[in-house]
């Protein structure tokens, strides 16, 4: 692949600032609001640079782990692949330990950062490519059960943490206190989990991935899940 321009993007989730490497300089950089529209008309100012071709060109930023499936970046990385850009996705440790000892830290500097890197290993270059829809229903039912783990843990924690260590009565007073809300977070957690097993049944593929997983001792529903969303495309046809 010939890439003449590297174009980092630094993604927040109000803005998105932008910055091209062309191998020399750094010949481009601007902000805009993290929207469709905002893509689009900065993508307009682009395609004005001298020279610019989509196919020579990349765009490289942060993989942000569950909230490139389910918010973050997610859009951008579908407007841009709609306008056929090629994507990279690339760890910010990665991103981050290649640069050394670095003075200044602010969205534009990080912008111009990520394109330099682009530039620097682009023979690591892997392309990014929209995962199935199924995984991404999966994606949002196992972040969705994630929330009410975490939910009903800080609910239930200090509870437990209680006994022994108060007066009896305010602990079991506390525990009731706690009991209906505990007993609703349980029903959600059971159909999110249900939701997540009937999603990967329908899936012929999915479906058969699963038995394969979870034959493992110790790996369950929700680890299959969790290894289904990360594996690139998620386990594609």
């Amino acid at each position: 692949m010939d890439i003449r321009y590297f174009i980092g993007i630094d993604i927040s989730k109000a803005t998105l600032d932008w910055a091209i490497f062309d191998g020399k300089d750094i010949v481009f950089q601007s902000q805009s609001a993290n929207s469709q529209a905002g893509v689009k008309a900065t993508v307009k100012l682009i395609r004005a640079l001298p020279g610019f071709a989509i196919a020579e060109s990349v765009c490289c930023m942060e993989h942000t782990g569950i909230y490139n499936r389910t918010g973050g970046p997610a859009h951008t990385l579908s407007c841009l692949h709609k306008l056929g850009f090629p994507l990279w996705l690339e760890s910010s440790l990665q991103i981050k330990k290649s640069g050394g000892m670095q003075r200044g830290k602010n969205d534009a500097v990080d912008a111009a950062r990520i394109a330099q890197y682009a530039c620097r290993f682009r023979d690591r270059l892997r392309l990014w490519q929209p995962p199935r829809p199924v995984i991404q229903k999966l994606a949002y039912l196992s972040a969705l059960r994630q929330r009410l783990q975490v939910a009903r843990q800080q609910l239930q924690q200090p509870v437990n943490e209680m006994q022994g260590f108060v007066d009896k009565s305010l602990s079991q007073q506390m525990a009731k206190s706690c009991r209906a809300s505990l007993k609703a977070l349980d029903a959600d957690l059971a159909s999110a989990e249900g939701q997540i097993k009937e999603l990967i049944g329908q899936d012929e593929r999915l479906n058969e991935l699963f038995g394969l997983v979870t034959s493992v001792t110790g790996v369950g529903a929700a680890t299959a899940a969790e290894v289904f969303v990360a594996t690139p495309r998620g386990a594609p046809q």
